[in-house]
C-alpha cells in the first residue's frame, strides 16, 4: 500500500475522492472561506501552545530529514560532473574544455525550460507519486553518464539529466510552503538547501574515495563516480514512494485531528495554500502579470548563477590549473568553504524567521560574497584566494533559500505561488548557461573572466534587485495600511476577497 492511500489513523480510512475534491478531512468540515473548527477549543493558550509545538515537531521530523536527503542526492548528481573532471574525465572522453562547458550547458537549458510547470504537476499527480518518480527518472540517467564513451552520449546524458531533475527543488520549496506558516518556512527551507553545500563537501570526499576504484570492471574512476551515485538515487527514490507524502488535507501520518490543526493554523496565517484549489488559467496569468515574480527571478537569478559557477568549478579553481593543489588534495580542499556555508545558510535561516527581514539579510549576504569574490579578483596569494573561496560561499548559499522564502512569503493562493516559484527558479537555473561557460580553460590560473561575471551578477542582481524589492514592497505595505488598496473589495464577497490572494488590502508583505 502506498503512502499516500494509508488509512486514517484516527477515523481507520482514506479521504474520499468527493472529501479530497472539497478538502474536506473524514472529520467532515470544509476548508473554504471559514476557520475550520478549533479541536482544541476551551483549552488555556499554554496547552494550546504545547500541542502546536508538538505538531511541528511531527511534521518537522516526518518531512524535513527525508527531503533534505533528496535534495542532497539531487545537487550531487548534477554537480559531481566537477569532481569528475579532475580524474580525468575529459582525457577518456577525448572531449575539449568547450566541449565539457557544452555538456554543462545543456543540462541547465532543458532543466529550466521544464520547470516552470512542474508544480502543477506535482500538485495534479500529488507528491508522494511524482517526486519518487522523477527521482527513479534521474537516476538511471545518472547511472547511464558512467557507461558513455563520447562526447555525445555525455551530451544525451546530461540532457535528461535535467529535464528529470526538473521539478524537485521548486517542488519541495513549494510543498513545504503549504504546511507551515509564513514566519516558520524559511528555516525549514534554509535547512533544506544546506543540504546543497553539506552535498559539496560530501561529494568531494566521496569523489576522492571512489575514484580509487579505477580500473574495476574496466572502468574508470570517474564511471564509477556516476554509476555508483546514480544506483544510490534509484534506491532512494524507490523507498520515497513510502517516505513521501501528500498535501496537509490528505497527509496519512497525521490524525485526523492533526489535520484540522495544520490547516487551521495555515489559515490564521492568511494563507490561500490552506484550501483545496481546482487549476485555472488566471492562477497562471496572475503570476505572469506580477511584478513580484520578474524581479525575485532577477534576484534569484544573481545568486543561483554564483551558486552553479562555484558548485561546478571550485575543484578546477583549487585544481593543478587554479590554486595549483592536485589530484586528492584538490578534492579534499573543496570540502571546508561547502561545510561553513551549510552552517551560515541555517542560521541566516533561523534569523530571518525571527526578524521577518529578509531582503535586509539578503543584502548583507550579497556584500559578504562580493568581498569573497573580489579577493579572488584582486589577489595572486594562493592563501588570499583560497579564503576568497570561503567568503564566495558565504555569500551565495545563504541567499538561495532566502530568496525562494521571501518569494513563497509574498505570494498567495496554491497554483500561483507553484506557477511563481516555477518561474522564478526556473529563470535562475537558465542562467548556469552562463555559469558553465565562465570559466575557460584559457583564462586559468587566474579566472578573471570567470570571477568577474559571478562578482557583477552578486552585486547588480543580487544586492542591487534585492534593495529595490525591499522598498517596493515597504511602499506597498504603508500603502495598504494608510487604506489606498480598499478599494479593490469594494462590492466583493468574502470568497471573491479571499481569491484576490496577496493582493487583497490585508495581505501584508514580508519584507
Amino acid at each position: 500500500m502506498r503512502s499516500s492511500e494509508k488509512p486514517d489513523s484516527d477515523s481507520g480510512h482514506s479521504p474520499s475522492d468527493d472529501e479530497k475534491k472539497l478538502a474536506v478531512s473524514p472529520g467532515g468540515y470544509q476548508t473554504h472561506d471559514e476557520l475550520p473548527p478549533d479541536p482544541d477549543a476551551g483549552l488555556s493558550a499554554e496547552e494550546k501552545a504545547k500541542i502546536d509545538r508538538r505538531l511541528l515537531w511531527k511534521l518537522d521530523l516526518r518531512l524535513i530529514p527525508w527531503l533534505c536527503l533528496l535534495y542532497l542526492i539531487s545537487f550531487l548528481d548534477r554537480t559531481n560532473i566537477g569532481n569528475a573532471r579532475l580524474v580525468g574525465l575529459e582525457d577518456d572522453l577525448n572531449i575539449t574544455g568547450g566541449q565539457y562547458n557544452a555538456a554543462l550547458s545543456l543540462f541547465f537549458v532543458s532543466y529550466s525550460l521544464s520547470e516552470p510547470l512542474t508544480n502543477v504537476l506535482l500538485k495534479r499527480l500529488r507528491p508522494s507519486i511524482f517526486i519518487p518518480v522523477i527521482m527513479v527518472w534521474w537516476g538511471i540517467c545518472m547511472t547511464t553518464m558512467g557507461l558513455v564513451h563520447n562526447f555525445q552520449g555525455l551530451m544525451a546524458a546530461r540532457f535528461w539529466l535535467g529535464l528529470a531533475e526538473a521539478g524537485l527543488f521548486p517542488g519541495i520549496n513549494y510543498y513545504l510552503s503549504c504546511w507551515y506558516k509564513r514566519n516558520e518556512f524559511g528555516i525549514r527551507a534554509a535547512i533544506f538547501f544546506s543540504a546543497a553545500a553539506v552535498s559539496g563537501s560530501f561529494g568531494g570526499l566521496l569523489a576522492a574515495a571512489i575514484a580509487q576504484m579505477d580500473g574495476v570492471s574496466g572502468q574508470p574512476g570517474w564511471a564509477w563516480i556516476f554509476i555508483l551515485e546514480g544506483i544510490a538515487t534509484v534506491v532512494i527514490g524507490v523507498a520515497s514512494f513510502w517516505m513521501v507524502f501528500d498535501f496537509p488535507d490528505e497527509a496519512t501520518f497525521l490524525s485526523s485531528v492533526d489535520r484540522e490543526r495544520v490547516i487551521r493554523r495555515l489559515k490564521e496565517d492568511k494563507q490561500s495554500s490552506a484550501e483545496h484549489e481546482e487549476f485555472k488559467s488566471s492562477y497562471l496569468w496572475a503570476s505572469i502579470k506580477d511584478w513580484k515574480t520578474w524581479l525575485y527571478a532577477v534576484i534569484y537569478m544573481g545568486t543561483v548563477s554564483p551558486l552553479y559557477a562555484f558548485s561546478l568549478f571550485l575543484p578546477t579553481i583549487i585544481g593543478p590549473n587554479g590554486l595549483g593543489f592536485e589530484g586528492t588534495r584538490a578534492q579534499l580542499l573543496s570540502v571546508p568553504p561547502y561545510a561553513t556555508a551549510a552552517c551560515l545558510t541555517v542560521l541566516m535561516g533561523y534569523i530571518a524567521d525571527r526578524t521577518q527581514q529578509r531582503g535586509v539579510c539578503n543584502v548583507g549576504i550579497a556584500i559578504l560574497g562580493a568581498v569573497g569574490f573580489a579577493m579572488l579578483l584582486g589577489s595572486k596569494q594562493p592563501s588570499v584566494q583560497y579564503a576568497g573561496t570561503f567568503l564566495g560561499a558565504l555569500g551565495i548559499y545563504p541567499c538561495i533559500a532566502n530568496t525562494i522564502t521571501w518569494a513563497s512569503n509574498n505570494t498567495e493562493g496554491v497554483y500561483k505561488r507553484g506557477v511563481t516559484l516555477g518561474i522564478v527558479i526556473g529563470w535562475g537555473n537558465l542562467n548556469g548557461v552562463v555559469s558553465s561557460n565562465i570559466y575557460r580553460r584559457q583564462d586559468a590560473p587566474t579566472y578573471y573572466v570567470g570571477h568577474g561575471v559571478v562578482f557583477a551578477y552578486l552585486v547588480l542582481f543580487l544586492l542591487g534587485g534585492s534593495t529595490l524589492m525591499y522598498f517596493l514592497l515597504r511602499r506597498e505595505n504603508a500603502n495598504r495600511r494608510a487604506g489606498k488598496r480598499d478599494g479593490l473589495v469594494v462590492g466583493k464577497s468574502e470568497q471573491e476577497v479571499e481569491a484576490l490572494g496577496d493582493v487583497r488590502p490585508n495581505f501584508v508583505y514580508t519584507l
